[in-house]
């Protein structure tokens, strides 16, 4: 299994270009939202209502996104902790609009990837998603290892 450094590294190579950054800052957190989103709106089996109303396939994926994140790093995992808690606020918020949340989210969700392509486009390389679906998890961490590097926090 690759190691923190070597995802991140790998992932940096095509996202040298400060657009492409830029765009990826704005877009991957706002993928992720609407990502969750769009899981949050889907129907769930009795048996997860039993358990706990909170309990979707959004939040199912986020509890599997931060036990992936923990085998890649602990202190990344660690830090991504309050990410995912802005995100599970910001999907309560578009829950409580007018606008079907599965509907709002395919909106962002959408426009975010267009973002995405369109910053990949001026850096002139394919996203890392292509090569191994994993980056598609790599992008918050590659974020959150930026600020890591800017506050030397080691992870």
């Amino acid at each position: 299994m690759k190691t923190a450094d070597q995802w991140l590294d790998e992932y940096a190579e095509s996202h040298t270009d400060s657009t492409n950054a830029l765009l990826h800052w704005i877009c991957v957190p706002l993928i992720v939202v609407s990502l969750v989103g769009l899981l949050w709106s889907l129907p769930v089996p009795a048996a997860f209502v039993e358990i706990s109303p909170a309990l979707n396939w959004g939040t199912t994926f986020l509890m599997a996104s931060v036990v992936y994140y923990f085998i890649i790093s602990l202190s990344l995992a660690f830090g991504i902790l309050p990410f995912i808690v802005v995100v599970v606020a910001a999907v309560v918020w578009l829950d409580s609009l007018s606008v079907p949340l599965y509907l709002s989210s395919a909106v962002i969700f959408v426009l975010a990837w267009v973002g995405q392509f369109v910053g990949h486009l001026i850096e002139g390389k394919k996203p890392s998603f292509f090569k191994d679906l994993q980056f598609l998890m790599i992008g918050p961490l590659w974020l959150l290892a930026k600020v890591y590097r800017r506050l030397g926090v080691p992870y």
